[in-house]
């Protein structure tokens, strides 16, 4: 098994290395011709023009001639399927070319030395190319380093389970078959000899042997050639990318070149035109070389690499260039130098002389710069430019450089020339290569003609073999009738008689010498099919080896393009790390303009030189890897030498093999002379027999002539001489037995002859079906081992898939690893950010109140414990990656995504940041664009406030008591109502003076602090919102919970992700149950399997039972001792009938002779006494005759019973045979039903193998989800904690905000003190100005205080909003915990079912022990019944064997039976003719007695003559049955004759069938194979250039073998004389292969031996190399876990800095928004203004006109409204209108006790009266309120009541509100401001609002109509609206009035 594996590894990399290597010499020759196409015509070409064209040409040249090479290389590699003869007769050449190469590999390396870089980079690039191919074949052999899937590892297991059952079954089968031929050997071994069929055994075994040994050494053949043709690859390679960089550097120096000149042109003035035209023609030659390039920059990839490494080498150059200066006078040496080498070329160049203007412009050019050189000697040292000299420099080293690369490419070019016409050579020599071969193709055919001819002479031999047997038969069988009838008839005839038996021993003993000869014939003739065979099968495995072969080649080319995409796939990646060298290199640049990013930078480098470090050592270990494979490969050379020494020895064989065929050839046409010659011979001795059977005839015929005169004669003399004629019948009766026994020996011998005859037959068709299943056998075998390689090479492929799968893993778990490295970057980056801005958060927290500093103090405490905790984590995480780093040193192929990732990420963070940046930008714009409106709208209140105080008194005075108005309070007191207008006014004047003076300082600090807050509110939340997620970055967990709570509505997410994980679990827990129900089943099925198996295995014990039964019964009656004595018995009755009846016969002759003599006696006695004893004899006689005639009877009767017994036994025979074969066909069935029963098993305990295995992983994923419930709870824990210690914050913010707020807000709600003191009108007046000024100073205050109030208001609605939402939050989390509790409880729950599971599945893990136990009882108990029914199988055929031996004894008695009844017909014939003879007698003696003496004479005549007619009927009776029996021999002997002949007919029809279609097979094959010749012919035309010496060899060799053919006719010719020689040989060769055959059983169990061993290994194996996957599994499952949580973390941090952008976007249009309403708003104030002039203006007129006027209609309301109510409610309304009129509630009581009696009429007089001169001037009517004189008194306060408790302007809101409902209406209209508004005002009663947050009884209407007051006015769309309250027209005000009471 190992020698196998080992072959199938050693053939696919001899595939591999054959392919490389034609592809190695084909590149190998492409080089040499590009570099003698190069290095051609340097010499004639001097300057760079002429050398750019020269070169393009000879670019263009180089390209088609690689284009050509390359498309022969493409047809070679698609044409490499050449049969395996050619690769043998190859080898040679091929060793020859790997020692060329190897020369050519040592040129090579020794050469691009001038070179650093670029041989570097080129060997690494080989070297891991080579130590990837020289690792790739191996990598079948073992599963070390290589990752499996527990899937993968069951799927091998099964493989290996099914094919360990293939081979139990093949072995069964090959045993099997080995006995069947051992027991068919044994049973023809019988009769013949086992010495030769051992001897041939033993010669297939060594066959095998020889066949086998020579495959093994073919594939070590092709794993040397592997080797050689991969090294080859490898230096090819490596040249191919050296001259490709030599390429590079060629085109780059030019095209500097051409730079540099047209920049001296530029520079040289004076000969700008005649240089021109030479910069023009090279610009377009550049242009076409960059062209050109673009072109080849599809297929040199490669190049580009190394292009990009000279470009920095490049720069490395031009920092060296300053140290050139020093060379400057060197440098005139060589540029004198090229001047003279010009001048040379000039000489040379006369041939081109299209080119002699370029150059001798070039040469001008060249003076120009000498004369520059020269100007710049005589200059001072300070004048002379660094830019002129570094220019001249590289002009000179260009040209030099140009001119070396030229003069090397016209060598390559030169040598490439040589190269094709070489290559022509061969092709032509390639041509008459094939002739030849088609001249051995030729011969081929010729050869099987010859053999077909071979086979057809056979067949002919063995019909007339069979023919000549049958006609011996027919003679044989005639001689024998012949000599019976002789026998019967010539008793007297002894003479002739002698001399027949002479002639007959003669032709015995002839006949003994032509079977001896026959015997010797059919040996020879059995060895030649041998031989035949063994070619035969010796051509099978060619066949099947050069399929092999082709199989390998195919794999071979798959793994080259797989190892070719490999390489490219390497190149890309070295590629990508020469960019990504490249891009650190320019972060590195950057780096240096920053000072924090350069450490993070500077790292990053030492990582990448780490790398690079890294990449040097495993490019050392590839050199060392490179220089272990020239080793092996020098060792391989040496087995190849080896190889060939047995190449040519088995070469040596195949010619013995074919001399020894020629040989048989020749025997066999002189054994078909011998046998012509023979079947001559018995044709004359046939004739000869014929005409001496007509002598005998005749002689018969005298005879009998001779004896009727002798009978005649004894007639007469009987009388006379009675002695002599009993003397003569004595002496005719011993003759007759002595014929008789004659006769039997004879028909012995023939019958010894046939048995002979048909055991060598039977022989021959033994050897002959032995012979077909050994091949059969060996075929099977070629089969099994083709699907095993078919199998291995699947399993192959699939490791493949399956390795580059867990590359694939690895690659990706390598690129989150880099992106987990390059974040932790990114973090250091931040981190550093962090520090800038905590440093700038101090500078900025030391600056505002000390309210904020302990805030801001624990903030930057906390970011610092943070910042600590940071560093630690990164620390860690260094560390971390630092290990990683170790462990994936040799997983570096990802980088390049990683980074590109990196970078996309770094490029979405600084667009973040740039957009960050760009938003506060706006809003710094959007805050200085507010601060400009705000000072010019006060601009422009001042310039309003200026043009009111120049306007007249009467406004003042107006304006006066607007502000009276607007400043008096609600809780102003009653009395004084008398006083005097002016003391009133100035007392109020001056005290609201001071009141606005001390409201302008507190506003202008209330400024202050609210701009300091908001600064910090923003300065904080920008630090807050970086600091969270760099802490979210760091802490994934934390950062998850913190975006749940700053985007309002998170906990929602954990709850659905708890419930995902409960519905995860429930599903986990529903597969489990599952998965139980699955093992209960299988259980169950397990169980009735077993059943089923064991009521199987009762019914096959039965059944076997029954067998053996049946067979004791078949022994028993086939038994030796039964039948064999029942047929001993038959004989011994029969011989002792026929002992008895010859008793008889004598007993009756004598009586005969006495009755004879008493007559011839009683002649002369008397006649009384006579006559009595005559009368007592012939009574004795009489009862004699009955009791005779009795015996005859009993005679028949029991030959009767023995016929009818033979024939029983005959049928039982029959019925006995059909019986074994019905019982092999049940034993087959039963075995095949056992064989599926074994397979059914053994895929049961697979898929209960798999199930465990199942169960096993679900346990472990179980735990491991119990171990992340445990991780979440800890950490759910942690993230509690720093919940609470993050919401302490906001509401220690939010308590300090409503402070301050408080504080400011305080002093603007305190009420007015009564009025004290009276001044002069003149202070008044001066007051009046005073206070214009103030007020205008007050508006803009007040609005600045407005708008400061309400954002403060926004920020508390704001700090309360996020305390709820802290509140929220805690409560969620609560519940949180309450549900992870429950999931806690639930998980321990699912726990103990888990654990009961667990015990369940043990329990069931035990019955399936038990039932694996029983199962094993029952395959044991199984294989026991198998070997019994195997057993059984062989007795079968031994009781067979032995029926057969029976029925051929059967035979043998019939035949005996026969003879016996023959005789028996005889002796009583001869008992009827001595009765007649008696009655006669008898008759005679009565009428003797009678006395009749006359007719006694007459009687005694007629007795003669019925004794002769008795011995004529006699005669004639015999001849009957004579002929008789020969007609029934002749018919049985045809009817066999028969049988053997259309048995003969039938197995020589199959064979011909079989030899047809195995000819058609070969023909089609042939057929096949020539056409594909014939399309390849074509192609490998071009292609035989490479293999000319092969060719070479081979054709010498076919010359040779044409030679020895020749001779060898010759010498067979001559060989034909020393055929005893050959057979001596051919005996020693049958010795050895009997010994071969003994090595081979001897290795076979030896490699038995070794499978198993190596099965018990693999299975070792695979079970530690599972372990080893199951841990490493395991750890990549717990890093890639940990990269998922890295992963999510970034990705959280994406969206949030997504959502940044997002909200800043909104933002963005809420500002807009914003911006549209301050225009609006400034539309409204300007609306406002005219409307406030028009308003002061109708007041003054209203106060000159209606002074001391009642308001009719506010009186008729208040009246009808009072009136209106119910009477028990109207004290309620009169409360409420005394508190909205400021009176005190007991004054208000107290009236209405004291008008209780007698009304309320004077209340409400004395009230309206008391209160009219103060509501005069607040009524003034208005055109538009007519509609509200319909309405009631109670409605009309209810929106008295809405107006007042609604604040003038909307709230402005902060972005949290508004940043989701964008598309909402403005705040006054919906029910949200209502809340808002509602939340804000708590729980202090709205009628007592305080005065900032009321609005000032006159507005203007937003019609521009004239003002009028509040209660009048309709309520304005401008102003925000309560939610209206729902009155229905039934219900009065009263119900509304006690319903706002209630609220």
């Amino acid at each position: 098994m190992s020698s196998w594996l080992g072959g199938i590894g050693s053939g696919l990399g001899q595939s591999l290395g054959q392919v490389s290597g034609s592809l190695s010499s084909f590149t190998g020759q492409i080089s040499n011709f590009t570099k003698d196409m190069l290095l051609e015509g340097v010499e004639e070409v001097g300057d760079a023009a002429t050398e750019l064209q020269v070169s393009n040409s000879k670019l263009a040249e180089v390209e088609s001639a690689f284009g050509a090479q390359k498309s022969e290389v493409s047809l070679f590699t698609l044409q490499y399927y050449k049969p395996f003869c050619h690769l043998k007769a190859r080898q040679s050449g091929l060793q020859e070319e790997v020692q060329k190469l190897q020369q050519s590999a040592q040129s090579a390396s020794a050469g691009p030395a001038m070179l650093p870089v670029t041989t570097t980079s080129s060997s690494t690039t080989s070297s891991s190319a080579s130590s990837f191919l020289s690792r790739h074949p191996g990598s079948h052999q073992g599963f070390h380093g290589e990752e499996m899937d527990l899937s993968d590892v069951i799927w091998s297991q099964q493989e290996i389970n099914r094919l360990s059952t293939e081979v139990m079954r093949l072995e069964s089968e090959v045993a099997h078959w080995r006995r069947m031929s051992q027991a068919s050997t044994a049973t023809g071994a019988g009769n013949g000899n086992h010495s030769e069929i051992l001897k041939l055994q033993r010669t297939i075994k060594e066959l095998r042997d020889e066949m086998s040994r020579e495959v093994d050494e073919h594939q070590h053949e092709l794993a040397a050639l592997q080797d050689a043709q991969r090294q080859k690859l490898a230096d090819v390679t490596r040249r191919h990318r050296q001259e490709l960089a030599e390429y590079e550097e060629r085109i780059e120096e030019l095209e500097e070149q051409t730079q540099i000149v047209s920049q001296s042109h530029n520079s040289d003035t004076s000969k700008l035109h005649e240089l021109h035209q030479t910069i023009q023609s090279l610009q377009e030659a550049a242009e076409q070389r960059e062209k050109q390039l673009a072109e080849l920059s599809a297929n040199l990839e490669e190049a580009q690499k190394i292009q990009a490494s000279l470009q920095l080498e490049k720069d490395d150059a031009q920092q060296e260039n300053t140290g050139l200066l020093q060379n400057y006078t060197r440098l005139q040496a060589s540029v004198a130098e090229l001047q003279t080498r010009v001048q040379e070329q000039e000489g040379k160049a006369l041939q081109k002389a299209q080119l002699d203007h370029e150059i001798q412009m070039l040469r001008n050019s060249l003076e120009a710069a000498e004369k520059e050189i020269e100007r710049l000697k005589n200059l001072d040292e300070e004048e002379v430019e660094h830019a002129d000299i570094l220019e001249l420099n590289t002009i000179i080293g260009a040209l030099r450089q140009e001119k070396e690369d030229l003069e090397q490419e016209k060598l390559n070019l030169q040598e490439r020339l040589k190269v094709a016409e070489e290559q022509l050579v061969s092709r032509n020599e390639a041509e008459s290569d094939l002739e030849s071969l088609d001249d051995l193709k030729a011969e081929l055919g010729r050869r099987e003609k010859t053999l077909r001819a071979t086979e057809e002479e056979r067949d002919t031999l063995m019909s007339e073999l069979e023919e000549l047997d049958q006609q011996n038969q027919e003679a044989t069988q005639h001689m024998i009738s012949v000599k019976e009838q002789l026998s019967g008839q010539l008793k007297e005839a002894e003479t002739e008689l002698k001399r027949m038996t002479a002639e007959l021993n003669t032709s015995n003993d002839q006949k003994r010498a032509l079977e001896q000869e026959l015997e010797t014939q059919k040996e020879k003739m059995s060895q030649s099919a041998f031989t035949l065979n063994e070619l035969h099968m010796g051509k099978q495995q060619l066949e099947r080896t050069v399929k092999e072969l082709k199989d390998k080649l195919g794999h071979s080319q798959e793994q080259s393009r797989d190892a070719r995409r490999e390489v490219t796939e390497l190149k890309k990646t070295l590629q990508e790390k020469e960019e990504l060298l490249s891009a650190a290199k320019a972060k590195l640049y950057e780096g240096g303009e920053r000072a924090s990013e350069a450490q993070g930078a500077n790292e990053a480098l030492a990582e990448k030189e780490r790398e690079l470090s890294d990449l040097r050592r495993e490019l050392d270990e590839m050199r060392r890897s490179h220089e272990k494979v020239m080793s092996e490969d020098y060792e391989l050379k040496v087995e190849n030498r080896r190889f060939k020494a047995d190449n040519e020895q088995t070469l040596g064989k195949v010619e013995e093999l074919t001399k020894q065929l020629k040989e048989s050839q020749g025997v066999l046409n002189r054994v078909v002379r011998e046998k012509d010659t023979r079947i001559e011979a018995l044709k004359l001795e046939k004739y000869q027999l014929e005409g001496e059977l007509t002598q005998a005839e005749n002689k018969l015929k005298e005879q009998v002539k001779q004896y009727q005169q002798t009978i005649e004669e004894l007639t007469r003399a009987r009388s006379m001489d009675a002695s002599a004629l009993q003397t003569e019948h004595e002496r005719a009766i011993k003759l007759n037995q002595e014929k008789d026994m004659e006769i039997a020996q004879l028909k012995r011998d023939m019958e010894q002859v046939a048995a002979d005859h048909r055991d060598t037959n039977e022989m021959l068709s033994i050897t002959v079906a032995g012979q077909q299943q050994l091949t059969d056998l060996l075929q099977e075998k070629d089969v099994f081992m083709d699907t095993l390689k078919q199998n291995a090479a699947d399993l192959q492929t699939e490791l493949d898939n399956k390795v580059s799968v867990f590359t694939k893993e690895v690659e990706t778990l390598k690129q989150s690893l880099d992106e987990k490295d390059k974040q932790l970057g990114g973090m250091k980056e931040e981190n550093s950010h962090l520090k800038e801005e905590i440093d700038r958060l101090r500078d900025q927290q030391s600056r505002p109140q000390p309210l904020a500093e302990p805030r801001t103090l624990d903030i930057i405490t906390e970011l610092e414990t943070e910042i600590t905790q940071l560093k630690s984590s990164r620390n860690a995480l260094e560390e971390e990656v630092q290990t990683l780093r170790r462990t994936t040193e040799e997983q570096q192929a990802s980088l390049l995504l990683s980074q590109q990732s990196l970078q996309a990420q770094q490029s979405e963070i600084e667009q973040a940041r740039a957009h960050h940046q760009q938003t506060t930008l706006n809003y710094d714009r959007l805050i200085q664009a507010r601060d400009e409106e705000i000072t010019r709208l006060q601009q422009a209140v001042e310039q309003l406030s200026e043009s009111q105080s120049r306007a007249n008194s009467p406004s003042v005075q107006g304006e006066v008591i607007l502000q009276e108005e607007k400043t008096q309070t609600l809780n102003q007191e009653n009395g004084n109502e008398k006083h005097d207008l002016s003391k009133v006014d100035i007392e109020r004047l001056v005290r609201g003076i001071k009141e606005k003076e001390t409201e302008i300082t507190q506003l202008n600090e209330k400024n202050l602090s609210l701009t300091r807050q908001l600064d910090q509110l923003v300065v904080s939340r920008d630090e807050v919102g970086k600091l969270s997620q760099m802490i979210m970055q760091k802490d994934l967990e934390i950062q998850a919970l913190h975006a749940r709570v700053s985007m309002g509505g998170g906990h929602s997410q954990d709850v659905m992700f708890l419930q995902q994980q409960l519905q995860a679990y429930a599903v986990e827990r529903e597969q489990v149950i599952a998965v139980l129900n699955e093992k209960t089943r299988e259980n169950s099925q397990l169980r009735s399997d077993y059943h089923r198996l064991m009521d199987i295995m009762a019914g096959k014990e039965a059944a076997l039972l029954k067998l053996q039964q049946e067979n004791q019964r078949l022994s028993n009656m086939s038994d030796p001792s039964g039948s064999q004595e029942m047929f001993k018995e038959t004989i011994q009755n029969l011989s002792r009938i026929i002992r008895e009846k010859d008793i008889e016969i004598d007993a009756l002759t004598q009586k005969c002779q006495t009755l004879v003599t008493v007559l011839q006696s009683s002649g002369g006695e008397p006649g009384a006494g006579s006559g009595g004893v005559s009368s007592n004899q012939f009574e004795e006689l009489l009862q004699e005759r009955d009791t005779l005639k009795q015996q005859v009877k009993k005679m028949e009767e029991w030959k009767q019973q023995v016929i009818t017994t033979v024939k029983n036994m005959q049928h039982e025979s029959a019925q006995l045979h059909e019986e074994l074969i019905k019982l092999q066909s049940q034993v087959s069935a039963d075995s095949d039903c056992s064989s599926k029963l074994s397979v059914d098993y053994a895929r049961l305990v697979q898929n209960y193998e798999q199930k465990e295995r199942r169960l096993g992983s679900l346990s472990l994923e179980l735990a491991q989800v119990q171990q992340t419930i445990t991780q979440l709870s800890s950490t759910k824990d942690v993230l509690l904690g720093k919940l609470d210690s993050v919401t302490q914050t906001p509401e220690v913010t939010a308590t300090q905000c409503s402070g301050s707020s408080l504080s400011t807000d305080a002093p603007s709600h305190q009420p007015d003190s009564a009025v004290k003191d009276e001044k002069m009108q003149q202070e008044v007046v001066q007051l009046k100005a005073l206070l214009t000024e103030k007020e205008n100073t007050i508006r803009t205050l007040q609005e600045n205080n407005h708008r400061l109030s309400n954002s403060a208001s926004a920020s508390e609605s704001e700090q309360r909003s996020q305390a709820e939402e802290a509140r929220q939050v805690r409560e969620r989390l609560e519940a949180l915990q309450r549900s992870v509790r429950e999931k806690d409880l639930l998980i321990k729950s699912k726990g103990d079912q888990l654990a009961q599971v667990s015990e369940a599945l043990r329990n069931r893990e035990n019955d399936n022990e038990v039932l694996k136990q029983a199962v094993t009882n029952l395959k044991e108990r199984a294989l026991i019944l198998e070997m019994d029914v195997k057993k059984l199988k062989e007795e079968n055929e031994l009781v067979a064997a032995r029926s057969r031996e029976k029925e051929s004894e059967f035979r043998a008695l019939q035949e005996t039976n026969m003879q016996v009844s023959l005789l028996l017909r005889e002796k009583e014939f001869e008992l009827s003719a001595m009765s007649e003879k008696a009655a006669t007698v008898e008759k005679l003696l009565k009428d003797k007695e009678q006395g009749k003496s006359g007719e006694l004479n007459q009687l005694l005549n007629e007795v003669k003559s019925m004794q002769d007619k008795a011995v004529a009927f006699q005669q004639e009776r015999d001849q009957v049955m004579m002929a008789l029996k020969q007609k029934q021999m002749e018919t049985a002997a045809l009817q066999s004759e028969l049988q053997h002949v259309r048995d003969k007919e039938h197995r020589l029809n199959l064979e011909l069938e079989r030899l047809r279609n195995h000819l058609l097979e070969i023909e089609d094959s042939y057929t096949r194979e020539a056409l594909a010749a014939e399309d390849r012919e074509t192609e490998l035309r071009r292609k035989v250039a490479l293999l000319d010496e092969r060719l070479t060899t081979s054709s010498s060799a076919v010359e040779s073998a044409s030679q020895q053919a020749s001779m060898q006719v010759e010498s067979l010719q001559e060989q034909l004389i020393g055929v005893v020689k050959q057979r001596d040989d051919a005996l020693a060769q049958l010795r050895t292969s009997q010994e071969q055959v003994n090595q081979y059983a001897v290795s076979l169990s030896n490699l038995q031996m070794v499978l198993e061993q190596f099965q018990q290994e693999e299975k070792a194996m695979y079970s530690a190399e599972l372990e080893k996957h199951k841990k490493e599994k395991e750890e990549w499952k717990r890093k890639a876990l940990k990269l998922e949580d890295q992963a999510s973390a970034l990705q959280i941090n994406l969206d949030e800095a997504n959502a940044a952008l997002d909200s800043a976007s909104r933002l963005t249009d809420q500002l807009d928004l914003k911006e549209e309403q301050i225009e609006e708003l400034k539309k409204q104030v300007d609306v406002r203004q005219e409307m406030l002039e028009e308003a002061q203006r109708k007041l003054m007129n209203l106060l000159n006109s209606t002074e001391g006027k009642i308001d009719k209609v506010l009186m008729r309301n208040l009246f009808l409204g009072y009136f209106h109510t119910p009477k028990t409610k109207r004290a309620d309304v009169l409360k409420l209108m005394g508190s909205v009129l400021g009176l005190n509630r007991e004054d208000v009581e107290k009236m209405l006790e004291e008008d209780r009696g007698h009304g309320v009429t004077g209340w409400v007089s004395n009230w309206l009266g008391g209160r009219g001169a103060q509501s005069v001037p607040n009524t003034p009517q208005r055109p538009t309120s007519g509609q509200g004189l319909n309405s009631s008194f109670s409605e009309m306060f209810v929106k008295f009541l809405e107006m007042e408790s609604t604040p003038s302007l909307p709230a402005p809101k902060l972005p949290v509100h508004d940043i989701k409902p964008l598309s909402a209406p403005p705040a006054g209209r919906t029910s949200s401001g209502t809340s808002i508004s509602l939340k804000r005002v708590g729980d202090s009663n709205p009628f007592l609002a305080p005065r900032s947050a009321a609005v000032p009884l006159l507005a203007g209407s937003g019609s521009g109509g004239p003002g009028g007051h509040l209660l009048m006015k309709p309520i304005s769309d401008t102003l925000p609206t309560f939610t209206p309250v729902p009155v229905s027209a039934e219900a009065s005000g009263g119900a509304v009035l006690k319903d706002l009471l209630k609220q």
